[in-house]
């Protein structure tokens, strides 16, 4: 699928009709092959990838590409159709690298000016990470490893989607970021709260690496668009349990009526839609502001802010609404909830993108 980067002339947060076709697109993909039974079933096994699914997205549709120019074999789209994506990729909890490869391995070799690697992941065919803990904020201190005669020596904790890479890319002590095989390294995965996202431990021990740029301006940039693009995905998962919930109170009876024509229940659930609205809002604007390069980090910074605490709220609302049918592990309720708090921690937290905030607006505390 080829898709081209919106033209506008001033900012305009609405959906153009060419991302609302691809919105189309992957959701309907989603439906056929991402059904909440399927991906209950994935966390309890050994494979929680799902890498077919991960191929009918990257190769089939193109859309591992879509940050990459065309000359290097991508799209050559821009943030808000990934930010598209990542929505319908989060009202499916999906299973799949698609941030970790498409967008912040991705956005990573664009600061480094890789193009065979760029080309690689363009296509699907190779999987990358960046080997830096998911809770890592824009901006923060990260850890890098040894460089000796050449080889890579060190562990990294916390590193999201590293069992399904192909290909890490890996911060050392000299400064420079290697691309190392993932067959060179010893992953070892860590209990995760989110099952559907992996982490796991990465050890080198001699591992051989190809330097392909500096670390701190590529790290920089790779964690600036993961923080902004994830508040799309946040939304996807506010958005799903909000229209779960209300579906649901309007077939769930008590008392011989609907339970969602409950005045008290109505104000929760217009709350609720209330901050969802806002997340699209603070979601779009991030997405926008990746696209143009115009007040980038403010807007990351804000989308951040208020992400977090909203697709928590609609998780722990969703759950205490559908009652005891909410509690059980069938219903995929809870897949969404750890969704939510993992997300609340990666790429930093609300908090510490608020601080970052109040740094760029001049707004010190009292």
């Amino acid at each position: 699928m080829t898709t081209q980067p919106t033209q506008r002339t001033q900012q305009d947060l609405l959906y153009s009709e060419e991302e609302e076709a691809l919105r189309a697109a992957v959701r309907d993909l989603l439906t056929d092959h991402c059904a909440p039974a399927g991906v209950i079933a994935r966390t309890e096994s050994d494979a929680p990838h799902d890498l077919a699914l991960w191929k009918l997205l990257a190769d089939g549709m193109g859309l591992a590409g879509l940050l990459v120019p065309e000359a290097q074999g991508g799209q050559g789209a821009s943030h808000r159709e990934v930010a598209v994506v990542l929505e319908e990729l989060g009202r499916a909890v999906a299973p799949v690298p698609y941030l970790a490869s498409a967008v912040v391995a991705t956005e990573a070799l664009l600061a480094c000016g890789d193009g065979d690697l760029l080309e690689r992941l363009a296509s699907g065919r190779t999987i990358g990470a960046l080997a830096v803990a998911l809770h890592t904020a824009p901006g923060a201190a990260t850890k890098a490893v040894r460089v000796e005669n050449g080889t890579l020596y060190g562990e990294l904790t916390g590193i999201a989607d590293a069992a399904a890479a192909d290909v890490l890319l890996v911060p050392a002590d000299d400064g420079g970021l290697y691309a190392v095989p993932a067959d060179a390294v010893t992953v070892t995965p860590q209990v995760a709260l989110d099952l559907t996202r992996p982490l796991a431990t990465v050890t080198l021990d001699a591992a051989p690496g190809r330097r392909v740029g500096d670390a701190e301006p590529a790290v920089r940039r790779a964690l600036r668009a993961a923080a902004g693009l994830l508040a799309s995905e946040q939304l996807g998962v506010a958005d799903w349990l909000l229209t779960e919930t209300v579906r649901y109170l309007k077939e769930r009876k008590q008392f011989n009526r609907p339970v969602g024509g409950f005045q008290a229940l109505k104000h929760r659930l217009a709350q609720l839609w209330l901050e969802t609205v806002n997340l699209r809002a603070a979601a779009r604007a991030a997405a926008d502001a990746l696209a143009s390069g115009e007040d980038t980090d403010i807007a990351v910074a804000v989308a951040q802010a208020y992400a977090a605490p909203v697709a928590v709220h609609a998780a722990e609302e969703a759950l205490q609404l559908h009652a005891g049918i909410g509690m059980t592990w069938e219903h995929p309720i809870h897949l969404y909830l750890k969704r939510a708090k993992t997300d609340s921690i990666a790429y930093g937290t609300a908090g510490a993108h608020r601080s970052a905030l109040a740094g760029l607006v001049d707004l010190q505390a009292p």
